[in-house]
């Protein structure tokens, strides 16, 4: 029997799995049948997840509050029935209102239960010890794309995107509810928490290190972040506008959960020697570098591309729960990353809609877009010279 720990990990790992499957890698395959269906346009669809998305960001910092006083267990075992009711209600709309509405309940659970949450959950309990099972969650949950989306096909195909959203929904319930109730209880805020209370940096996301990295961090993640759910919106057409066509388009984007999970491996046996300031910094150079060649070479570089994006989302999902945690401490670690993560969110809300824009006006060459999103994350983070909070001083080197 796997240890307590892994456990932990494996639950969570698999939860978010599902959750990233049947939400944020949902419309790429759905949003055309769905608005076949419902007699309503593709960007209709795209729209309605863009006001999930908002949702999500307005319900992170009061769920990551919950987490911090009551601990992840009861939030997230709620947003697991959270999602099957919003997925229910998917495959039973009939038109934009009821489509819209389901959607907003989806932005509930994705604000409640994705990545942020999960990582709340393990600071909750293992307070500054959390980074190698963060990495743990991500290398397992990074297959999500690879998963959603060839399976949200496959069911689409086979039988339609209603009984698609139906069989989803009754993964919640039969898998992801019971995975978890698994996870440990929350103990009381202890003597630990109380002296980390104390510290700079451990309270409020001003307080210690100074607003400077607060809006360092906000910025990197949102842009990041719109890159990321661009891709996942797009993707398929984006890379079917260099001339692959849709068997090698999806070939290529199903390589992105590999990648992801392969620089999550390198990030946990190499990188974790490093502050993650500096794997961070080499992530956002990834999609940059992928796409400049993809660019200039076109097909031919189309599965160089997919590795490099996906490498690099791998790396900086795990910084998004790593750098505050290092940067800022434990105490009040939910809230915070649910108010580090706002801008982020109404990024990713705006990212389907504004890059769906990019590529009807200029096609291929929309791409510069996320190409120079990525280049000022990366300069952003050079000019975050060191990290000056106290906290990783005895757990990390530092960096400059």
């Amino acid at each position: 029997m796997l240890p307590g720990r892994s456990r932990t990990v494996v639950a969570l790992g698999l939860a978010q799995t599902l959750a990233w499957a049947s939400s944020y890698y949902l419309p790429a395959m759905l949003a055309q049948p769905m608005a076949r269906t419902l007699g309503i346009g593709a960007p209709d669809v795209f729209a309605a997840f863009s006001v999930a998305l908002v949702v999500s960001a307005l319900v992170g910092p009061r769920a990551g509050r919950l987490i911090d006083r009551h601990g992840g267990r009861p939030v997230l075992v709620a947003t697991s029935l959270l999602f099957a009711a919003g997925l229910a209600l998917m495959a039973s709309s009939t038109g934009f209102v009821s489509l819209l509405l389901a959607w907003i309940v989806m932005g509930v659970a994705m604000g409640s239960g994705l990545y942020e949450a999960a990582f709340a959950t393990l600071v909750r309990v293992h307070r500054l010890e959390s980074r190698h099972m963060i990495t743990g969650i991500t290398l397992i949950a990074g297959f999500a794309s690879t998963v959603g989306w060839p399976l949200s096909a496959w069911l689409t195909e086979q039988w339609g995107w209603r009984e698609a959203c139906w069989s989803w929904a009754a993964l919640h319930l039969l898998l992801g509810l019971p995975l978890n109730l698994s996870l440990p209880r929350a103990e009381a805020e202890g003597d630990e928490a109380a002296a980390e209370a104390g510290q700079p940096g451990a309270s409020e996301p001003g307080a210690g290190p100074g607003l400077g990295p607060v809006l360092a961090l906000s910025f990197v993640f949102a842009t990041t972040w719109f890159t990321s759910t661009a891709m996942a919106a797009h993707l398929p057409r984006l890379l079917q506008s260099f001339g692959i066509g849709i068997a090698g388009a999806v070939a290529i984007a199903a390589l992105i959960g590999p990648s992801q999970v392969a620089a999550r491996l390198f990030e946990f046996s190499f990188l974790c020697r490093l502050h993650p300031l500096l794997s961070a910094r080499l992530a956002t150079l990834a999609h940059p570098l992928g796409a400049v060649g993809l660019l200039i070479l076109g097909a031919p570089a189309g599965v160089v591309f997919g590795v490099l994006h996906g490498a690099g989302n791998g790396v900086l999902t795990i910084a998004k729960g790593t750098l505050p945690l290092v940067i800022f401490g434990a105490q009040g670690y939910g809230h915070r990353q649910g108010l580090l993560m706002l801008p982020a969110r109404i990024a990713q809300a705006f990212a389907p809609w504004l890059f769906g824009i990019a590529l009807d006006l200029w096609q291929g060459q929309a791409l510069w877009l996320t190409t120079v999103l990525g280049l000022l994350a990366f300069g952003t983070l050079m000019l975050l010279n060191r990290v000056p909070d106290r906290h990783q001083a005895s757990h990390l080197p530092s960096t400059n």
